[in-house]
């Protein structure tokens, strides 16, 4: 896949605002980005959904916007919410998604009963998708997107709204079809722990890319240790005797104020005894992926930061049980 200088503008909003990149054959490749960084528009353009406002973009190499049906026939799609049919079984579901991709009916019963094997709902064929749990629905709707054998998958916020044991349990799912299908992955996530999952990640947020490369090579980027600091009082107060007492550039972020060291064990000392009254405690920990977005975009990832027509979404899915 090769992506440059791709925008896509809604009136005055920027929602991709020209970026480009490239996801090698066989990779698992991630967008790491808050709501409203332009992840599922990214998607959209890509999956021949809509079309760009600039730029050009190939995808297993057909272009999509004058080889649509060549870029659909290529590709699976898990998208953000859910599209299984809840009045059909599981394997409705399936037989519905081959008719459409006109597969052989013996040759869709095949991979049909491969496909719910390897996902562990074969023995859940014939139950309606409407008693299913999210991660139920969830590893149908992979499977469905790999019925027809793509060579690119696409997982827009594969788990949001699922609990972290079923997060972790779709994940063995994924990484598994990435060993046995030799499928490329092009995801998105504003979960940490799930970006690790990736072989290279893109930092998107505003519609840009911030930062691109491995998951260790990102954290890299933050440097020595990061000391993480819960103030008495104001924390701008704090941030800006830091600074001044110091020399350091510090951020305030969820849990405290981050402080980027290169020997947080000798720095913590120092801290305590020139700033004791004004700390109320001090932890000491290794660069994450949440530090990295905070040092290339001056803020959190918050996923309760979320619009209030997500919000709803999220807090509906709850209520359903998925």
């Amino acid at each position: 896949m090769e992506v440059e200088g791709l925008k896509k503008h809604f009136g005055p909003v920027k929602a991709v605002d020209g970026i480009s990149f490239a996801v090698e054959e066989g990779e698992i490749f991630g967008f790491l980005g808050p709501n409203g960084a332009g992840k599922s528009t990214t998607i959209k353009i890509l999956c021949t959904l809509t079309r760009p406002t600039a730029g050009t973009a190939r995808v297993a190499g057909y272009d999509v916007l004058r080889e649509p049906d060549s870029v659909r026939r290529s590709i699976g799609v898990v998208f953000q919410d859910g599209s299984l049919d809840d009045r059909l079984t599981a394997a409705q579901n399936l037989y519905l998604q081959g008719l459409l991709y006109g597969l052989p009916r013996q040759l869709q019963k095949e991979r049909s009963k491969e496909l719910l094997d390897m996902v562990g709902l074969w023995e859940k064929r014939d139950a309606t998708v409407r008693t299913f749990s999210g991660g139920m629905r969830r590893r149908l709707e992979v499977a469905r997107g790999l019925l027809h054998r793509p060579r690119l998958l696409f997982l827009d916020e594969p788990t949001l709204g699922l609990d972290p044991q079923t997060r972790a349990a779709i994940w063995d799912y994924i990484k598994k079809l990435r060993a046995e299908e030799g499928l490329t992955i092009f995801m998105t996530t504003h979960y940490m722990e799930e970006a690790e999952n990736c072989g290279r990640i893109a930092i998107i947020d505003h519609g840009r890319i911030r930062a691109l490369d491995t998951p260790d090579n990102l954290k890299r980027l933050v440097g020595g240790d990061v000391v993480v600091i819960a103030p008495a009082g104001r924390a701008e107060d704090l941030c800006r005797l830091i600074e001044e007492r110091f020399g350091l550039a510090v951020k305030s972020g969820p849990g405290g104020i981050y402080a980027e060291v290169a020997d947080g064990a000798s720095f913590i000392p120092k801290l305590a005894a020139g700033l004791g009254e004004h700390i109320e405690s001090i932890s000491l920990r290794r660069p994450t992926l949440e530090d990295v977005f905070l040092k290339m975009t001056g803020r959190a990832i918050r996923p309760e930061s979320a619009g209030g027509l997500e919000s709803a979404r999220l807090m509906v899915r709850r209520l359903r049980g998925r």
